[in-house]
């Protein structure tokens, strides 16, 4: 028996977005970025589907993300690039999880649980080449290069790869662009005069792996696209497939008259007679309570408008002409599902706000359900 608010998550799709990105990263190896619980449509699933489609490795964000992935059973690369010098850097090196290093602090961190386990730290360089988030600045950087050097000499540490991440990836033609390749080149070069040469070199998100294929060097990191949304939508969906519907199924419909009010405070009055459903999601569930009267639902053939506000765990939609389509018990697809099914986009151009944002939104009741996989 399906949930009555459900996220339904197709890997069929994902496998497909994969794929895609495969054929825009020419020569460049795919990781699959599953961080944030694979951007809620579950980290594991989406890891194992993306692998099975041709990705070469997987990205995290915290450690505890990665040593997840490993006690699935997943074997790829996984690098973990978003942490702290208290992480637990020894449970990374004992799950043979790759270490994004972002500061001087954090080499030590990994230097001292390298030597606490007893085994070798393979960690990868992040640099700060103009987002200026995390990452290695210009003035710490010669000073992790040489003590870098002397833990590889050890053989405490492997030092596999250097990256960096855009800031404006999604404006493809910006000038920023250039600045921050230029930056990591200049990293780079920095490195082998220190006698390191990286095993990889990565730049390229979702958009630039979509619209700047100089960029590529030897490894693309998609998130969104792999999930089916555009990261710049204006460019068009470049062949991609919503993986999550975001769907909820009808608790009650019932007649109201004209003049009657519907929800908290009255703010849609009906101006006839006409028939309403009532769906069991709210924002509790991941539905904004500043769509209020400003989304549609698939519901019965057609799409319908919220009227009234959304509630904590309901909203009631207006069905109008199409009463007698609809019955307790039928699905309506908030975002997602069917050609004709609103999207996330949608909700995002209302919310003035990113599709990662929406698919990251269904929470609380919302169950979470697979279609295909791999087989």
């Amino acid at each position: 028996m399906y949930a009555q608010v459900e996220t339904v998550v197709d890997l069929d799709a994902i496998a497909h977005n994969v794929r895609i990105l495969r054929e825009f990263a020419g020569d460049a190896a795919v990781m699959a970025v599953v961080k944030a619980d694979g951007y809620n449509h579950g980290a594991v699933e989406v890891a194992k589907a993306a692998l099975a489609a041709g990705a070469a490795e997987i990205g995290v964000t915290a450690i505890a993300e990665g040593v997840q992935l490993r006690a699935a059973g997943i074997t790829a690369p996984i690098l973990s690039w978003l942490n702290d010098s208290d992480a637990d850097y020894a449970a990374a090196i004992t799950a043979d999880l790759e270490i994004g290093v972002s500061s001087l602090s954090q080499l030590r961190a990994v230097e001292a649980a390298a030597r606490s386990t007893g085994r070798t730290a393979t960690v990868t360089f992040k640099v700060d080449t103009g987002l200026n988030r995390n990452g290695l600045s210009a003035v710490e950087y010669p000073q992790a290069l040489a003590e870098l050097r002397s833990l590889v000499d050890e053989q405490a540490v492997r030092f596999r790869a250097i990256f960096s991440h855009l800031a404006r990836g999604d404006e493809p033609e910006h000038q920023t662009n250039n600045l921050q390749r230029d930056r990591l080149l200049e990293a780079i070069a920095t490195a082998k005069e220190h006698g390191l040469e990286p095993e990889l070199v990565h730049l390229a998100n979702s958009p630039a792996t979509l619209t700047r294929p100089d960029l590529a060097f030897d490894l693309v990191r998609p998130g969104i696209a792999m999930y089916g949304l555009s990261p710049v939508p204006e460019l068009g969906d470049f062949g991609l497939r919503p993986a999550m519907t975001f769907q909820a199924r009808v608790v009650q419909v019932k007649r109201i008259a004209a003049g009657e009010g519907v929800s908290y405070g009255h703010t849609w009055i009906a101006p006839r007679d006409t028939t309403i459903a009532l769906i069991p999601a709210g924002y509790a569930d991941g539905v904004f309570r500043p769509l209020s009267g400003r989304f549609e639902v698939w519901l019965g053939g057609a799409r319908h408008p919220n009227v009234g506000r959304v509630c904590m765990d309901q909203f009631v939609v207006d069905l109008g002409d199409n009463a007698a389509n609809v019955q307790e018990g039928d699905v309506a697809v908030m975002f997602g599902g069917e050609a004709g099914a609103p999207r996330a986009e949608d909700w995002a151009a209302r919310l003035d706000t990113l599709n990662y944002e929406v698919v990251c939104s269904p929470r609380g009741r919302a169950a979470r359900r697979y279609l295909g996989g791999p087989r």
